[in-house]
């Protein structure tokens, strides 16, 4: 028998209906063989009988007759193949949960290779080999293995479905594309795959493209969050050189004040023991004198009492101490001197950080040009676009509901923006920011709720003011500034002014949230007869070096 089995071809005793070697075979009357299994569910199943293979019409149904010799050729087989399987167990996976497992395995169930399209099953290793081997299933379409293959089986034609109606966005078979959906757009449901591949590789490429956008803005972020740490870190080490050198500054200075006194309170401790000495010194002498005078007096001799009285009235009179007066040293005013001192160390130590300041603003600096459709109709601006001044006499121009002091013809939604103004010779000026949505008609109510963020010079009072919520905000400022610097972190919300040519912080609005668009904002004042006549000039920078 093994060398019959051995002159015989394996595909000779495969069950056509389940595509593995026969188990208990049985014959037809047609003569052809099947399991007996395969064709008893076969027959369950359809009628009339036929045969799977020749297609014969049996109306009615065979009895089956045990093949003997191929049920022993099959045994063999089977055993040599389990045989081949024991020697290379480790190749032969059982079916995890989750997996599709192979539905031709009896007991357990080995993993799937593939999924047939055409039998509609799946097959572990060894029952896919008749796919790999026997000519007619080489033709059949295979596919990584997947669950439910009926699902891919039209249920009202019983047909593969292997085309797809675009009209309907449905997949059809054969007989659906010819009966029901004739006049659709109907095309292989491979040339549907390609052109849905072909989207789908455009949706991934625009995918990718916002993931490398997304990493490029990530890696922006945190580049500027390295940039701000490092920039924190600056800030914190200079902080703490200053706030150092100010309170060794302090301490020495109290230390100088209060050696100052001390050395006073010695001095006139050691001069007040000076006379304390003397006048003891004077006490002892009056008391010997007093003893001498006080014997004299008893004597009943009365030329002794004569000569030693004139000896004693010759001797040299005791100086008298008394009068002398101990002036207690003055304190008055050293502690004022000394924090005078602090304080000019101090003026001195702002200066320095404001000059660092200003370096560091002046690099955010822009160019900005005076917007000739915002100024008021009183307003003269330069050709240019850097000058404005107040005219004597109204322009003859058509009403604008866009005007109102006077912008810039630039914006700024983000970032930090930096410009300065000379105000030298003028008497009433206001400088600062204005919101996009600020009223254009009139005066502008010089407040943040208004939309606006200012400081000016009031000609009446002679003051400089900031414009606050309630009330303005006196300045006191040392000197009269002649050109100004205005200074905006929008995203900090900040705006500070500065005096550009003192290196002196003015004031500055903090806590401020911006949600519009901000425009540099300039108002010269009334003419005043003339007084106030220099206009207000937009200046060029001096970039740090």
């Amino acid at each position: 028998m093994s060398a019959a089995t051995c002159q015989l071809s394996e595909d000779q005793f495969l069950c056509s209906i389940c595509l593995d070697v026969f188990t208990h075979p049985v014959s037809t009357p047609c003569g052809h063989n099947f399991c007996k299994s395969c064709i008893t569910q076969h027959w369950d199943i359809n009628f009339p009988y036929r045969c799977p293979l020749c297609k014969k019409v049996f109306y009615v149904r065979p009895e089956l007759q045990v093949n003997t010799l191929i049920a022993e050729v099959s045994t063999s087989l089977r055993l040599s193949a389990q045989q081949e399987a024991r020697g290379s167990g480790s190749e032969r996976q059982h079916a995890k949960p989750g997996e599709v497992p192979c539905d031709v395995c009896s007991g357990t169930k080995l993993k799937a290779l593939k999924s047939c399209l055409v039998c509609l099953a799946s097959y572990c290793e060894t029952h896919l080999e008749p796919h790999q081997t026997v000519s007619g299933l080489k033709k059949h379409q295979l596919i990584d293995p997947v669950k439910n293959l009926e699902g891919r089986i039209c249920s009202k034609h019983d047909k593969l479905l292997e085309l797809y109606c675009k009209t309907d966005q449905t997949c059809v078979c054969m007989l659906c594309a010819i009966l029901d959906h004739k006049t659709h757009d109907v095309v292989p449901l491979k040339e549907e795959c390609e052109e849905k591949k072909a989207e789908l590789k455009l949706t991934q490429d625009q995918v990718q493209a916002m993931i490398l956008k997304k990493e490029a803005k990530i890696q922006g972020l945190r580049s500027c969050v390295e940039l701000s740490k490092k920039a924190a870190d600056r800030q914190i080490a200079e902080g703490v050189r200053i706030y150092t050198a100010l309170r060794e500054s302090v301490e020495k200075g109290l230390n100088e004040l209060i050696e100052a006194v001390d050395e006073k309170q010695r001095t006139a401790e050691k001069q007040a023991e000076g006379f304390i000495k003397q006048l003891e010194q004077e006490i002892i002498e009056l008391t010997k004198r007093s003893s001498e005078v006080e014997q004299l007096s008893r004597s009943e001799d009365h030329l002794q009492f004569i000569q030693n009285f004139s000896s004693m009235k010759a001797a040299s009179a005791i100086k008298d101490r008394t009068e002398s007066r101990l002036h207690p040293p003055s304190f008055e005013g050293m502690v004022t001197r000394a924090v005078s001192q602090v304080e000019k160390m101090l003026s001195k130590q702002m200066k320095i950080q404001v000059e660092a300041d200003l370096r560091r603003v002046r690099q955010y600096a822009v160019d900005v040009t005076l917007d000739p459709d915002t100024a008021n109709p009183k307003l003269v601006l330069s050709e240019d676009g850097k000058l404005v001044n107040k005219a004597d006499k109204e322009n003859n121009v058509p009403d604008n509901p866009e005007k109102l002091s006077v912008c810039t013809q630039q914006s700024f939604s983000s970032g930090r923006f930096y410009y300065e103004v000379e105000v030298k010779g003028k008497t009433e000026w206001a400088l600062g920011v204005a919101g996009e949505s600020v009223s254009r008609k009139g005066d502008i109510p010089p407040s943040p709720q208004s939309g606006c963020w200012t400081i000016c010079l009031r000609h009446r009072n002679e003051h400089f003011a900031a414009a606050a919520a309630d009330a303005d905000v006196h300045l006191c400022l040392r000197a009269k500034p002649e050109k100004v610097g205005v200074f905006v972190d929008y995203e900090e919300g900040v705006v500070s002014f500065y005096d550009a040519d003192a290196a002196a912080l003015i004031y500055s609005f903090t806590g401020c949230c911006f949600t519009e668009k901000l425009f540099p904002y300039f108002s010269p004042g009334n003419n005043d007869g003339g007084n106030n006549s220099t206009p207000l000039i937009i200046s060029p920078v001096n970039h740090p070096e």
